[in-house]
């Protein structure tokens, strides 16, 4: 049977991307992604089109393929732009802090160039490889299930319109029409755990679109999940960037219904891209749920009367250190500065000679408050007493913390 995957990229393209006015395109080089740039191509009927390659500079040959790359684009007249990484530590994970270090490059760009998507090229191998590689690490149901078409991420959506075509399918396509790529000898070297999984794979006759299928259930599976719940954390508050859960709906929910919640409350208070280690969390829902206090990735959860109420640990909020921008610490909108002024944590030792008992906040969540100050002078503390002279906002509401719960 003949596969056209060239329709199926269209097809996703229009459902994902139809109604916006630019998209950008992230393109290493190999084959999956030159396929997306010409099909994109094609599709674009008068959008605005651009493409970036990142140099992470891990291989000698890294800066001639991204130029080829270069070429390759403007040969279809695409602007692309080369985005460059240095690696500032020799310490921790290298393929993680590359693939953080991709997106957050590629979203600045994106930003920069008023755009309000980038498409990346991972196909339904991508989808058997990573469903390979969790399961031998004993992933969740999250860990499992197939990546979603699209997700919020470093300030941008991602989206995915390749994973319902393989990567034999789309060489094919490109061999027949003349179209070359580049092979990434890093994709042959089995110190990497995707590839030992395209090995493993291949090697048992394992069938890609047999894999791709499975690891779209689990994803049915994962969304109900979330859907379910959303319902449950319905009645939680959100309030001057603290969010408090009715803890009977906690209890009596299950306890991988409870983590959900948790992990969305944590990235809502903190702002963070990544959820807490499921192992962490855990052993702190545990402790939370016996009536303890626990701190959790910046997060502080602490037992109340009838609920449980998450709010910014104040040591996380004091090493966010100090600005004089509008935002501060991913939380909050700062509005009001006189020049030398700058926002940063309140503290303790500033909230001991304060009323802070009068603004119904806890303790520690008052040291973790935005504070204005002039030099080392405090000059105002905002969320304790409103002052005319400043405006203070949270940066996510309950429509967001909504939004995290159902978030893959």
């Amino acid at each position: 049977m003949t596969v056209d995957p060239a329709g199926r990229i269209l097809a996703a393209l229009d459902r994902l991307a139809g109604d916006l006015p630019a998209l950008g395109l992230a393109v290493s080089g190999g084959g999956d992604s030159i396929a997306m740039m010409h099909v994109a191509a094609e599709w674009a009927r008068g959008r605005r089109l651009m493409v970036a390659t990142v140099d992470h500079g891990l291989r000698e040959d890294s800066a001639q393929e991204a130029e080829e790359v270069a070429r390759a684009a403007r040969a279809l007249g695409l602007p692309h732009a080369i985005l460059l990484w240095r690696r500032d530590t020799q310490v921790g994970n290298l393929m993680a802090q590359a693939r953080d270090a991709r997106l957050r490059l590629l979203s600045g760009w994106a930003q920069h160039n008023g755009l309000p998507a980038v498409a990346l090229g991972h196909t339904a191998n991508d989808l058997a490889e990573t469903l390979v590689m969790r399961l031998a690490r004993g992933s969740g149901i999250d860990g499992l299930a197939a990546m979603a078409e699209w997700r919020d991420a470093f300030g941008m959506r991602w989206l995915r319109p390749m994973l319902g075509a393989g990567r034999a399918d789309l060489r094919d396509w490109l061999s027949a029409r003349g179209i070359g790529w580049i092979d990434d000898p890093t994709n042959d070297n089995a110190d990497y755990d995707r590839v030992r999984a395209r090995q493993a794979i291949a090697s048992l006759g394992l069938d890609v679109s047999g894999l791709a299928r499975s690891a779209g259930h689990i994803g049915d599976a994962r969304d109900a999940l979330s859907d379910y719940a959303a319902l449950v954390s319905k009645e939680a508050e959100a309030e001057r960037g603290s969010l408090t859960l009715s803890r009977a709906a906690l209890r009596e929910a299950p306890p991988e219904i409870r983590r959900r919640i948790l992990v969305a409350a944590c990235r809502w208070v903190t702002g963070g891209d990544y959820p807490p280690r499921r192992a962490t969390l855990l052993h702190a829902l545990e402790a939370v749920m016996a009536q303890g206090r626990v701190t959790l990735d910046g997060a502080m959860i602490s037992p109340t009367a009838t609920g449980l109420r998450v709010t910014r640990e104040a040591a996380a909020a004091q090493r966010a250190g100090a600005t004089t921008g509008a935002v501060w610490d991913r939380r909050w909108k700062i509005g009001g500065l006189a020049p030398g002024q700058h926002v940063a944590a309140l503290g303790f030792d500033a909230l001991a000679r304060l009323p802070w008992r009068d603004s119904g906040l806890l303790r520690d969540e008052a040291a973790a408050s935005p504070a204005i100050w002039q030099g080392e002078a405090l000059v105002a503390a905002p969320l304790l007493r409103d002052h005319a002279s400043w405006t203070l906002r949270p940066l996510r509401g309950a429509a967001d913390f909504r939004r995290l719960v159902k978030a893959h």
